[in-house]
Order: C-alpha cells, then sequence, then structure tokens
C-alpha cells in the first residue's frame, strides 16, 4: 500500500458517495498524473483501475463516517500506487468469475489484469482496496518532485 519509502508524489482526496465522483476523481488522477511526467498509456491505466475501485466500493460499500469515500494514489520511483477506502460491505472484494450474459462484475478482473498487485485490508469500519501500476525504465522519466494538491 502507500508505505513505499520512495514515494515521490501522492495525492489524497475525499469524495461524496455518489457516482458523480467517479467522473470528478478521474479527471483529477489523470491531470495530476500527466503533470508528473508520465506516458499517457500508464496514465489511462492507472485512471482506469481507480475508476474500477471507486466504483465498486460506490456500488457495494457505505461511505465512511463523514458520508465520503477516500481516494488516494501516489507516485514511487517503480509504480504508481492506488486506494480507495470506504465505509465496508457485507462482503468482502473480489474478482468475480466472468459471464458472458452478466450486466456487470467485472471491475476488479480489469484490476487484477492491469496491476501488478492488488489487495484488500479491512481495518475495523473501513476497508481500503489498493493496486499497484509498476513502471518499467523507459516509462518512468519522471519531472523534479513535487507536491501534488490535496
Amino acid at each position: 500500500m502507500l508505505a513505499s519509502p520512495e514515494v515521490v508524489a501522492s495525492a489524497m482526496t475525499l469524495v461524496p458517495h455518489a457516482t458523480t465522483s467517479v467522473a470528478a476523481a478521474r479527471e483529477r488522477a489523470h491531470s495530476e498524473l500527466l503533470a508528473q511526467g508520465l506516458p499517457p498509456t500508464v496514465v489511462e491505466d492507472s485512471v482506469l483501475v481507480l475508476s474500477e475501485l471507486l466504483s465498486n466500493a460506490l456500488k457495494h460499500a457505505r461511505p465512511l463516517a463523514d458520508g465520503r469515500i477516500r481516494v488516494t494514489w501516489a507516485l514511487a520511483e517503480h509504480g504508481i500506487e492506488l486506494q480507495v477506502t470506504d465505509g465496508g460491505a457485507s462482503t468482502r472484494p473480489r474478482v468475480l468469475p466472468l459471464s458472458a450474459s452478466a450486466n456487470g462484475g467485472r471491475g476488479l478482473g480489469i484490476v487484477r489484469d492491469l496491476s501488478t498487485d492488488w489487495g484488500v485490508v479491512e481495518e475495523g469500519a473501513e476497508t481500503t482496496v489498493w493496486a499497484r501500476i509498476d513502471l518499467d525504465d523507459r516509462a518512468l522519466r519522471l519531472r523534479p518532485l513535487r507536491h501534488l494538491r490535496s
């Protein structure tokens, strides 16, 4: 998760427990990750993973005690770490078997396929679903260290 000692830039935002939050979080992550000098394809994958994590939280989980969802991303030397923290749900997030006729259930499969690793951490009433997307040496041409707005 976001405990990597080599984090060079990070951002955290609290978003309303509403479907409109997905577009706002996507737009913010997209612009801030591009501003860090990441290749557009890496940014697009990261933003897609983040939106799937947030969409899952909004669909299946309760908000945090303050009525919002916490969205966090961090750029480290070797990758991007993404987290979405909510107020928990009746079931633990998991990848579902694919069904050609299903209208949904593909979100965490997308996260699994685009991420180097992902997982779930439950602490008290909070559940955090996290994902890491590693960068290769060619992709990592970071701009000088700067903090993202929070």
